[in-house]
């Protein structure tokens, strides 16, 4: 199977999961996990969240800014990846004033 993200929209996502400013995300949902590119732009976070039941991993493409994983401070940077197992804690932040953070994620 090929994805193609070039031909999904990028949806909007203000505020999400409590963070500040918008998230967009391209996604691929099926029964067993979600795929997705997401961006975040400058100043915008997604907020910090539990994961009961997946686990994500996180791998960042361009842009920099810092996850938190249950309550520890990491730099998210390109070709970092950055994992959350279930039951754990985590959200990211774009710390840029000019540029977005762009990475992949599944979530399964």
């Amino acid at each position: 199977m090929v994805i193609d993200y070039n031909a999904i929209e990028w949806k909007e996502n203000p505020e999400f999961k409590g963070g500040k400013g918008v998230f967009f995300n391209k996604a691929v949902v099926d029964g067993n996990g979600k795929m997705m590119m997401g961006r975040l732009t400058p100043g915008s976070s997604i907020g910090y969240h539990t994961h009961e039941g997946n686990a994500e991993t996180i791998y960042i493409i361009s842009g920099s800014g810092i996850e938190l994983s249950d309550g520890v401070e990491c730099p998210a940077v390109p070709g970092n990846v950055h994992y959350c197992a279930d039951g754990h804690s985590h959200s990211l932040m774009n710390c840029s004033e000019s540029e977005d953070l762009v990475f992949f994620a599944v979530i399964k």
